[in-house]
């Protein structure tokens, strides 16, 4: 596998080393499997980063695979969007809304004002997002009426 072709897997995230089976395909182009959708996905700097992000929900945080929802649409003014993440309660309802973007993207208010549109219509009381190598992550406070910024990922309950 020729990794001069996809110089981000050289570049070191922000996360904790997982190992991943890549393989190439036969347009050169090379795929990553996605353990929540059970299927090889072409490997982009995003999703690279949504990979990531899975493992670390799964594996260190413990969320069943079972509560995820990935790259799914909604319709948010009559647009058509697609979210990264989402993770449900054991209820079914919406917990965790991620949006992950290539490394090379900052995160600023416009990207996180994206996560908080999106979530208008998921209405998820946690929402993060991540560029590999910054993260963040926001709680609904009810009090407030607004999110605010967390320090660490909830538990799953």
């Amino acid at each position: 596998m020729d990794e001069h072709n996809l110089p981000f897997l050289n570049e070191p995230l922000n996360f904790p080393k997982f190992e991943f089976r890549l393989q190439e395909e036969k347009n050169g182009k090379v795929s990553i499997f996605d353990a929540v959708r059970k299927k090889y996905l072409i490997l982009t700097p995003e999703e690279w980063v949504r990979q990531h992000i899975i493992q670390v929900l799964i594996q260190i945080y413990g969320y069943p695979k079972s509560l995820f929802s990935m790259e799914r649409g909604l319709k948010y003014n009559l647009l058509q969007k697609r979210f990264d993440v989402l993770v449900h309660d054991r209820n079914g309802r919406p917990y965790l809304l991620v949006e992950c973007k290539a490394p090379e993207i900052k995160l600023t208010q416009k990207t996180i004002e994206q996560v908080c549109v999106y979530n208008r219509s998921i209405n998820a009381p946690y929402i993060g997002i991540t560029n590999g190598k910054q993260h963040l992550f926001l709680k609904f406070d009810q009090e407030k009426g607004q999110f605010v910024q967390i320090r660490d990922l909830p538990p799953i309950d």
